[in-house]
């Protein structure tokens, strides 16, 4: 069986990631010692809205990033074939996106989450063929949504989020959700070596909501 054909329009972003460097995509990189091996799924797919990205929004009883949009993905496995290997099975465990219709373009170099304390390994992938997804545990995923590129680089879905902690990022408001913080960055990096990013308006800066917040401060600061 011959390998699935990567459309020309992923070209920018397969020849962009291959010099890219960690410092490029996060401040918070990966500690000498410790941490926690893991990754996470970026998976470009194409409907008749033309190339979407999945997210994920997490459930908001889970211990760390509750409430969150994320990229699927988790913890490595002493089984999972390398990064690419625990981001797909995630994605599966996740929200079922199945293996087989997954072609690998890219790891990107290993960022850190101080919060959690998770090294994590980016996995760009292309989605050549889409299966159907939605949430597999409810404990673990609250909701599932293929969001079109055209969406996320609209000008008036962009913003930047300020935390209490002083830390100030790239924020996208669409379908629903707020995505911020480490996912919101990781993603607008990516859209950028995509070439796929417009020019927004960065002095717009929002607070994050109080109910975000209490999420993500975790159970017990919520009671």
């Amino acid at each position: 069986m011959s390998a699935p054909v990567v459309p020309e329009w992923l070209s920018p972003l397969r020849s962009a990631v291959r010099s890219v460097r960690p410092e490029q995509l996060s401040r918070f990189l990966p500690p000498a010692d410790g941490g926690r091996d893991s990754a996470v799924l970026i998976l470009i797919g194409a409907a008749e809205g033309g190339p979407d990205v999945l997210l994920m929004q997490r459930a908001d009883a889970l211990r760390s990033h509750a409430g969150q949009p994320a990229f699927p993905g988790g913890a490595a496995d002493p089984g999972d074939d390398g990064p690419a290997g625990t981001a797909l099975r995630e994605a599966a465990e996740e929200v079922g996106v199945r293996a087989d219709g997954v072609t690998i373009l890219a790891e990107l170099p290993a960022l850190y989450l101080p919060p959690s304390g998770f090294v994590v390994t980016p996995v760009i992938a292309w989605w050549h063929e889409p299966s159907e997804v939605g949430v597999v545990d409810p404990a673990e995923t609250a909701s599932v949504a293929r969001v079109p590129i055209a969406e996320l680089v609209e000008p008036a879905n962009r913003f930047r989020s300020r935390h209490p902690s002083g830390y100030v990022g790239p924020s996208f408001s669409v379908r629903g959700m707020l995505v911020w913080g480490f996912t919101a960055g990781l993603l607008d990096k990516v859209l950028t070596l995509g070439g796929w990013n417009r020019p927004w308006d960065g002095s717009d800066v929002r607070e994050l909501p109080a109910e975000v917040l209490a999420l993500s401060a975790g159970p017990g600061a919520r009671g």
